[in-house]
């Protein structure tokens, strides 16, 4: 055990998003100073919402018979001191930045641990574009100000041993020399409170491992390479191979096994063709001088705006087999034990019209009347439990719909967009090869269903005007 000869009470901030687990780390750390000789306290201040504030938790210990010799009673603070915490844990990357930007890390003093992983903040998620903040200036940051920086994914660590996050963060401290405790006096808080044991034991021993290797660096990961399967994949990688250049190819394989999933080898090769043609426009002007970058974006874009989110969309993916594994996995659910899924619904009379025959659906949304009787229909959501059988075969069934989605009436209305984007492009690459590439990433904000489609299609309009 390490001996203390300070006259200060140790203090631990940790900076959590609701569900990281912070007010069990919290306990834990508590209850283990508690059994080790230590007078502890916590105290929180919640964050303004589950993703948009992190709560602040704040431990201070200091040895009791320390408190005693000197005949003194340690006042404890309420919240962390900026430049005077010995141990920030931050349970997602965004928090290292906040922990840094709060001055809870300081050179001198902090251990700093972190998990690499993100779980996306609103303002990220809202963005009409890619929003997504890029962590590896926070972590170069990190390691600049922090006595020690220790940095890894932990949510994989944790999922892989079935466990919490808040385990292997416990595990991560403990391979530390922030704390005056043994690794034995960790685990056994994690036996004492008789909950999850083994689970938390391996998450613990994992986050352990994981402390004790050199930080990782984070950055932005590379769009990782599509592996196609069967022989409509295969030959559409083949096709990609020999018609397009090597700066392209990923995010098109990608893009085209996506639409095949999403429809048919029809569908997929109509994706390739309208590829092909801004590749060959693209490279009549100055494409392999940028790498061509246009044809790049367009790759993702296409993509994205051909494989649009609809009702049938969203009946097939919700009742897909590796779905249901997923939410068994989630819940723990072990073999031969029943989980139930109940899914909530709310589609508008617009969304209900987008499945519609072309001519149909618009004539519904373009007539008041029709539209004043039915909306009262599509008010309120409904719950729909799809694990039973019944509701299992309604969204099947609705899924089935995609061979006649050609003939819906967002479908119309999705390829006149795609058709308008891209003369666009074209007309624009013509004579200004930045402002094509502008227009192709524009029509990043139209995604999404209902009211989110209807804003982002607004933004994209009032940029291109």
């Amino acid at each position: 055990m390490i001996t203390i000869s300070r006259e200060r009470p140790i203090t631990i901030a940790i900076l959590a998003l609701g569900g990281l687990g912070g007010g069990v780390l919290t306990k834990w750390l508590v209850d283990m100073a508690e059994a080790n000789g230590f007078l502890a306290q916590s105290t929180y201040v919640a964050g303004v919402a589950q993703r948009t504030g992190s709560t602040v938790y704040c431990i201070e210990m200091y040895a009791a018979d320390k408190a005693q010799e000197q005949g003194r009673t340690p006042v404890f603070a309420l919240y962390p001191v900026p430049g005077d915490v010995d141990l920030v844990v931050a349970g997602e990357m965004a928090e290292t930045g906040r922990a840094i930007q709060k001055g809870f890390v300081t050179p001198n003093t902090t251990t700093l641990i972190a998990s690499s992983h993100r779980v996306f903040s609103i303002i990220e998620k809202e963005a009409v574009d890619d929003g997504i903040v890029d962590q590896a200036p926070v972590a170069e940051a990190a390691a600049k100000v922090a006595k020690k920086f220790i940095c890894f994914d932990m949510e994989v660590l944790a999922n892989e041993t079935g466990s919490v996050i808040s385990s292997v963060l416990f595990g991560a401290i403990a391979a530390t020399d922030a704390l005056p405790f043994d690794k034995g006096a960790y685990e056994k808080v994690i036996r004492d409170t008789g909950r999850a044991v083994d689970r938390n034991l391996a998450g613990f021993a994992a986050g352990f491992t994981g402390a004790s290797r050199p930080a990782q660096a984070a950055k932005k990961e590379d769009v990782p390479q599509a592996e196609p399967v069967g022989a409509n994949g295969r030959v559409l990688a083949r096709r990609i191979d020999n018609e397009l250049p090597a700066a392209t190819r990923v995010f098109a394989l990608h893009g085209a096994l996506r639409a095949l999933d999403y429809q048919d080898a029809g569908y997929a090769n109509s994706y390739l063709d309208t590829l092909t043609r801004v590749h060959e426009a693209e490279a009549k002007v100055a494409g392999e001088s940028r790498q061509f970058s246009l044809t790049t974006e367009v790759a993702r874009q296409l993509a994205l705006q051909m494989c649009y989110e609809d009702t049938i969309r969203v009946a097939d993916l919700k009742t897909r087999r590796e779905r249901s594994q997923r939410v068994r996995d989630q819940v723990g659910a072990v073999e031969n034990q029943p989980a139930h899924i109940v899914e909530y619904f709310h589609p508008r009379i617009e969304e209900i019209c987008d499945t519609l025959p072309a001519a149909l659906g618009g004539y519904i949304l373009r007539s008041p009347r029709i539209r004043k009787i039915m909306s009262p229909l599509f008010t309120k959501g409904r719950n729909i439990r799809t694990s039973s059988i019944t509701g299992f075969l309604m969204l099947r069934t609705i899924a089935k719909m995609k061979r006649w989605r050609r003939g819906t009436y967002r479908f119309s209305v999705q390829q006149k967009l795609i058709a308008n984007w891209l003369q666009r492009v074209l007309a624009a690459l013509e004579s200004d090869y930045d402002n094509a590439l502008h227009i192709a990433q524009s029509i990043e904000s139209v995604r999404g269903y209902g009211d989110t489609y209807e804003r982002g299609l607004k933004r994209y309009e009032e940029a291109i005007r």
